[in-house]
C-alpha cells in the first residue's frame, strides 16, 4: 500500500495518500515492536512484506492493532447486541491486488451493503474486505487469541456514514470505522470462497483488477456471530489511524489448504518487474494492548465457551 499511485474510495487506495502525507505536521512516534515471541521471530520478519522490514514512523497514539486477545482477562459486556449485516451482493465490483493484498470492493455510494448492531451506535457501510496470510500454516493472522496464530485472518471493512460524509474523512476521524476480524483454519473447502478463489489467478500480479459481481460477503461469517471480542484500535496499514472499532469472532472458518495455497499464489510485483516476490506473510506485528478493555459479548468463564482454536 505505500508504493501505489492511484488514490480512489475505498481504503486500500486512500492508504498511499495518507502515507505520503504523514511527517506533515503529524506528531510521529517509532513503530511498536511485536511482544509475542510466535510472530517476531527474525525468519518471519525477514521474509515479511518491504514495509515493516524497516522502521516504519506512525502516528502517536496508545490504540494500535493488531493484539493478542487474552480470553480470561476480556471483560464480558452483557450490554453488547447482536451483530446485524446487511449485504446486498449486487453493490459487488471487483477484485484489486493492491501490491500487498488483495481487495474485494463494494459500491459504498448507498445504504444497500450495512453493519450495525453489536458494540456499534451508529449505521456503518460496507467498502471491501481482504485478508492477510503466511507463507505457512503455522502463522498468518494479525490477530491472536491467547497467543494463538492462525493461517490467515479476513477483515470486513465498514465506514460511519451517519457521522461522515465520505471515507477519506471516516478512516482518520474516532468512530469512523468499523472492521470484523475473521479468523481461518485449515479443514474441509469453503464453498461460499470458491467463486472468490477461482477468480483470483486475474488478479496474480500488483496493480491488476477483475470485475466480480453478486458476491456476498455474509457467506464468510462463521455459523455465530454473535460471540465475538471488541476493542478500539488502528488500521493495520499505513496510516494506521486510531479510527477503529474491531469485532473480532470468536469462532473461526474453515478453508482447505489447496484454497490458502491460491492466495499464496499471487504477487506483490507488477508483471514489469524483474524480480518477482510471492504475496505471502502481508500481515503487521502485534501492538501492546497498553490498558485497553477487551471486552466480549460472551462469558469466558462459562463451560464450553473456550475459544475453538
Amino acid at each position: 500500500m505505500v508504493t501505489l499511485s492511484s488514490i480512489i474510495r475505498p481504503v486500500g487506495r486512500l492508504l498511499h495518500r495518507q502515507l505520503s502525507r504523514q511527517g506533515k505536521g503529524q506528531r510521529l512516534v517509532p513503530v511498536r515492536r511485536c511482544n509475542l515471541t510466535a510472530c517476531s521471530s527474525k525468519y518471519v520478519l525477514s521474509h515479511m512484506h518491504p514495509m515493516w522490514q524497516e522502521p516504519l514512523a506512525i502516528p502517536g497514539g496508545d490504540r494500535q492493532s493488531p493484539i493478542d486477545i487474552v480470553v480470561r482477562k476480556s471483560l464480558f459486556d452483557p450490554h453488547l447486541k447482536p451483530l446485524v449485516p446487511a449485504y446486498d451482493p449486487q453493490t459487488c465490483q471487483q477484485i484489486w491486488n493492491n501490491g500487498y493484498s488483495f481487495l474485494v470492493e463494494y459500491d459504498d455510494t448507498t445504504d444497500k451493503s450495512t453493519l450495525k448492531g453489536g458494540p456499534l451506535e451508529d449505521q456503518f457501510r460496507l467498502c471491501q474486505f481482504h485478508f492477510h496470510w503466511g507463507e505457512s500454516n503455522a502463522w498468518g493472522s494479525e490477530h491472536t487469541v491467547d497467543r494463538k496464530l492462525f493461517p490467515a485472518e479476513l477483515h470486513i471493512v465498514h465506514w460511519n456514514t451517519e457521522k461522515y460524509d465520505l471515507f477519506e474523512e471516516a478512516v482518520m476521524e474516532e468512530n469512523g470505522l468499523a472492521v470484523i476480524g475473521v479468523f481461518l483454519k485449515i479443514g474441509k473447502r469453503h464453498e461460499g470462497l470458491q467463486k472468490l478463489v477461482d477468480a483470483l489467478p486475474a488478479v496474480r500480479h500488483k496493480d491488476s483488477t477483475v470485475d466480480f459481481e453478486r458476491f456476498d460477503p455474509a457467506c464468510l461469517l462463521p455459523s455465530n456471530i454473535n460471540d465475538y471480542w471488541t476493542y478500539h484500535g488502528s488500521l493495520t496499514t499505513p496510516p494506521l489511524t486510531e479510527a477503529v472499532t474491531w469485532i473480532v469472532m470468536k469462532q473461526h472458518i474453515e478453508v482447505s489448504h489447496d484454497q490458502l495455497a491460491v492466495f499464496r499464489s499471487l504477487l506483490f510485483t507488477s508483471a514489469e518487474e524483474e524480480v518477482q516476490k510471492g504475496m505471502v506473510n502481508n500481515f503487521r506485528v502485534q501492538q501492546p494492548l497498553r490498558g485497553r478493555p477487551i471486552r466480549s459479548s460472551f462469558s469466558p468463564f462459562l463451560t464450553g465457551d473456550e475459544p475453538a482454536l
